[in-house]
């Protein structure tokens, strides 16, 4: 009889390529799809249940169908769909993952659990680490938003760590998941025809290419491979750093530098507008950056990733198409203007 792997957050893109690629493994017999709402993409031979995680009824799932593992995908830091917003997102998040932590500690099937995290628990501020590890404590914590949400979350997670200690809990914080299909809020950010900047910083940022973070996923919910150990936490990125002024040129994204009140004041216009939910925590971002250090990651967990971030980046690039100023174009009429210079000029 093999496990039955139990699996939130589904209606979302990541979470259904994760389940599609989670029933592939010789170990899992079934996996069971968890959401509020149904999701628009096919789960394979998963089966779906509509459920809410904030309610109780996610116990009496894990008793019915006998759950080996949990992986909690459910973690976000956008709404799902139009009709979603902050305090649901933050509801989900927090209560949902109470919720779904005590019905793992009242479930006896339960021995493993892998849960969805993010490095926005390091923060961004002026006086951070050049590079975070993974016992690095943050200079400030996050006051409110997504970065509170995981900070929040993975308090709880410690807390049922200690009160199940049978169980294999491995927390994987993902840096910014890039990629054709990435909902990320950086993502969005990044699809902006022009990227409003903060004057006089160019940070840097670290990405994960979307099919890493499904195969890390496998990784964590599977049994450790041998000379691995897949319980703890670990920072998940790509090799590689990228300023955003390197990761605008490659998308062909001008950028409009606004000093720091005023980009604040954008922030709200568009998210007035519906374009996207440029949050607070995402502005200290594009300030102040923030980079993590992946050693545990491969020498522990054993994963090595196959997308750097700019590879990550370049994909994503290649699916949203040219922006305003192609690399390729722009580098062509630079050299057309050098061509039409006197000898020894400098255009």
């Amino acid at each position: 009889m093999g496990k039955v792997v139990l699996v939130t957050g589904v209606a979302r893109r990541l979470g259904g390529r994760f389940v599609r690629r989670i029933q592939r493994e010789p170990d899992v017999e079934r996996v069971i799809g968890v959401d509020a709402v149904p999701p628009e993409h096919h789960l394979g031979g998963a089966d779906f249940v509509r459920a809410d995680i904030r309610h109780p009824t996610i116990g009496k799932l894990l008793a019915e169908y006998g759950v080996h593992t949990v992986v909690h995908m459910d973690i976000n830091g956008t709404p799902l769909g139009a009709r979603g917003n902050r305090a649901s997102v933050k509801e989900t998040n927090v209560i949902g993952t109470m919720q779904l932590l005590g019905a793992c500690q009242k479930a006896p099937s339960v021995q493993r659990l892998v849960v969805k995290s993010s490095t926005n628990v390091y923060g961004s501020a002026p006086r951070d680490p050049a590079v975070f590890s993974e016992t690095t404590p943050p200079k400030s914590l996050p006051s409110g938003g997504f970065a509170k949400d995981t900070v929040e979350v993975e308090g709880y997670v410690r807390g049922f760590a200690r009160r199940r200690p049978d169980v294999a809990v491995c927390v994987l914080r993902f840096a910014n998941i890039l990629g054709p299909c990435a909902d990320s809020p950086l993502a969005e950010y990044f699809a902006l025809p022009v990227l409003p900047t903060v004057i006089g910083y160019d940070p840097r940022l670290q990405f994960v290419h979307e099919k890493d973070a499904i195969e890390v996923l496998r990784i964590a919910a599977s049994e450790p491979r041998r000379s691995t150990l897949n319980s703890g936490t670990f920072n998940i990125a790509g090799d590689g750093v990228l300023l955003l002024s390197q990761a605008a040129r490659r998308l062909g994204r001008p950028t409009l530098p606004l000093l720091l009140p005023t980009l604040r004041w954008a922030r709200t216009a568009l998210r007035s507008l519906g374009i996207t939910d440029f949050s607070p925590e995402q502005v200290r971002l594009l300030t102040h950056g923030r980079v993590v250090a992946t050693t545990q990651m491969r020498e522990t967990l054993g994963f090595e990733p196959e997308h750097t971030t700019a590879g990550a980046l370049a994909d994503y690039a290649h699916s949203r198409g040219p922006g305003l100023l192609p690399p390729e174009a722009l580098a062509r009429t630079i050299d057309r203007l050098a061509a039409l210079l006197p000898a020894g000029a400098q255009p």
